[in-house]
């Protein structure tokens, strides 16, 4: 089973890069963000909290979120394999994703980083905002925080997968085929 965690900042293109992955490679695409905000569109007690905390650039919770992918990996058990999107985005829920593959027989195959500059990320996000209406990417403040807390918390599991030798960094910056072949080309070799 190939599981890949695709791993940047917000705006980095991790939902644009997975699209294509999908596609090219039959994997199911494991969003946290986007099963968060169906939980917030069903207007869960899960999805009320989230929001506040999203609303605010906050990470939600390590065991709701682990929760709700083992959920959905238990949905999927004849994949060929998953993407993680948004996830992990700390140590400690690298480590939690770890434990609860190796109890479903599985692993993380490797982890793709698409290296993106703050100023960059900002102007993706806003025009993203003004796009799709998500009040996440409209407002520069919440922007900054987002991007400054992935800095400070999640830029560390980088680390924690180059230490399994399970690393590789792509430039994000250029056309979206690009950066794609660039992709398909670690995950080739997987």
């Amino acid at each position: 089973m190939l599981n890949l965690v695709l791993f940047g900042p917000p705006g980095a293109g991790k939902g644009t890069q997975s699209q294509k992955l999908i596609e090219k490679y039959g994997l199911i695409h494991l969003s946290t963000g986007d099963l968060l905000r169906g939980e917030i569109s069903q207007g869960t007690e899960l999805g009320l909290e989230a929001k506040k905390l999203m609303d605010h650039g906050v990470l939600v919770p390590d065991e709701v979120v682990i929760g709700m992918i083992s959920n959905k990996l238990d949905a999927n058990k004849d994949a060929k394999g998953f993407i993680f999107d948004g996830f992990p985005r700390t140590v400690a829920q690298a480590t939690a994703l770890d434990e609860l593959l190796k109890s479903k027989s599985s692993a993380i195959s490797g982890m793709i980083a698409l290296e993106v500059n703050d100023d960059e990320l900002e102007h993706r996000l806003l025009l993203r905002g003004k796009e799709s209406g998500r009040p996440d990417d409209a407002n520069p403040e919440v922007i900054r925080k987002r991007i400054k807390e992935y800095n400070d918390k999640t830029a560390p599991v980088a680390d924690f997968y180059k230490n399994q030798n399970k690393f590789k960094s792509i430039n994000g910056i250029g056309s979206i085929s690009e950066i794609f072949d660039a992709i398909a080309a670690v995950v080739d070799a997987y």
